[in-house]
């Protein structure tokens, strides 16, 4: 692949997982996250939510890289008509798991690929449904001593310590990750740039 290529994408986030499936998917990119206040009100219709947040983004960095393709992202977890964004500290994050405990929630992920240039500006949403384990607080506990769960949507992550909170999941298993890879990539593909 041409370094002129491997050049045209940005992705606009620091988030280490949205880095891991990009990469495992064979996609080049380079990373300047977005400085941007999200919006984390998106109670009634946490996927405008997301996908507004992966919109301003994109947009942020698209406006200072006219010529490239910036992809942003953004995700949620939504349970009782509530959003559930990073935790706030670890308190949150354990009162969120409890939430959680023997549920099932839904993980709502907006995704946006911008190109100032050509005026793009193409975005969608995915969900996945996912059912907790009954957690008690030493299991929690347990938990948090393998994963950090204040940079992660809801407090948790699919991708450490499964087994110890999740009981299934329905959809799309990298959405929950924080990028629905396969069409993320699709989109991509559709511009040339994987």
């Amino acid at each position: 692949m041409s370094s002129d290529l491997q050049m045209r994408l940005i992705l606009a986030s620091s988030s280490p997982r949205r880095k891991d499936l990009l990469e495992s998917a064979g996609v080049n990119f380079e990373i300047i996250p977005a400085d941007v206040e999200e919006d984390n009100a998106g109670d009634d219709d946490p996927e405008a939510m997301v996908r507004a947040n992966a919109e301003l983004k994109a947009s942020w960095v698209a406006e200072r890289h006219v010529d490239r393709f910036v992809l942003g992202s953004d995700t949620t977890v939504h349970l009782d008509g509530r959003v559930l964004n990073k935790p706030r500290d670890w308190k949150d994050a354990k009162a969120m798991l409890r939430r959680l405990s023997g549920r099932t929630h839904v993980v709502y992920t907006g995704v946006s690929l911008q190109n100032v240039s050509s005026g793009l500006c193409e975005t969608f949403g995915v969900r996945s449904e996912v059912t907790f384990n009954t957690l008690d607080d030493a299991t929690i506990d347990c938990y948090f001593s393998i994963v950090n769960p204040l940079d992660k949507a809801g407090a948790y992550g699919i991708q450490e310590g499964t087994e110890i909170i999740i009981e299934s999941y329905v959809g799309s298993h990298s959405n929950i990750m924080g990028l629905p890879i396969d069409e993320t990539k699709a989109m991509l593909a559709r511009h040339r740039l994987a």
